[in-house]
């Protein structure tokens, strides 16, 4: 029974939000921002770990910033190398960018194939504690750990559903609210079409009256 609740737990503890990524950074002289786009929960911790390859005067500086899509700036920093870890707490319900830029000196020349490898890690909400932290604090067992972990796991889920139904909703209620406006601005139109035939009707018949055509 114990070893079936320790595979249950492993089980959820998959379902962690982290995001593990590799890539490729060229160097440039006018480099292009390189952008990971993950979305957030406002009041979430998220943890950004980056390991880079190279060494800082290899010729190449790698600047990294990050800012969600409502224009908050997060963290920023220029000519990095090697490991580097960012912890900041997100302020909204938005998307956030993890962007990259690796500017080429230009004394290496045109010619110079340059770039940086980086490994990207993004945690989020639970994932993003330091668990082991919290187990010497509060003295727990594993097993407990695990328990704890799964909870907030479990109520992120219910958060994010939540937002999602909420947000379900707003639009739902954006939908209806077009309709209504294009169904009585349809009847207006139709209206207006038909009382401006009716007085072309009645201006023609009097013209034509007035000129004893009929």
């Amino acid at each position: 029974m114990r070893s079936f609740y320790a595979l249950i737990l492993s089980i959820l503890s998959l379902l962690v939000s982290v995001s593990g990524l590799h890539l490729e950074v060229p160097a440039e002289v006018s480099p292009r921002p390189m952008c990971i786009r993950d979305f957030v929960a406002e009041e979430q911790l998220v943890v950004v770990s980056i390991k880079s390859s190279g060494r800082i005067g290899d010729g190449q500086q790698l600047n990294f910033y990050i800012v969600d899509s409502l224009g908050n700036e997060y963290r920023r920093k220029n000519d990095i190398a090697g490991n580097n870890r960012v912890a900041f707490t997100s302020h909204h319900n938005a998307a956030v960018d993890i962007c990259f830029t690796n500017e080429k000196n230009s004394k290496w020349g045109s010619g110079a194939d340059l770039y940086r490898e980086i490994e990207l890690e993004i945690e989020s909400g639970a994932a993003a504690r330091d668990w082991n932290a919290v187990q010497a604090a509060e003295k727990l067992k594993p097993v407990e750990l695990e328990l704890r972990r799964v909870q907030e796991l479990t109520n992120e889920i219910a958060e994010e559903l939540q937002y999602l139904k909420s947000r379900e909703e707003r639009m739902r209620d954006t939908n209806e609210s077009t309709n209504s406006r294009v169904k009585w601005f349809s009847i207006l139109v139709i209206i207006s079409l038909i009382g401006l035939g009716v007085w072309q009707i009645q201006y023609l018949r009097h013209y034509f009256k007035v000129k004893h055509i009929i």
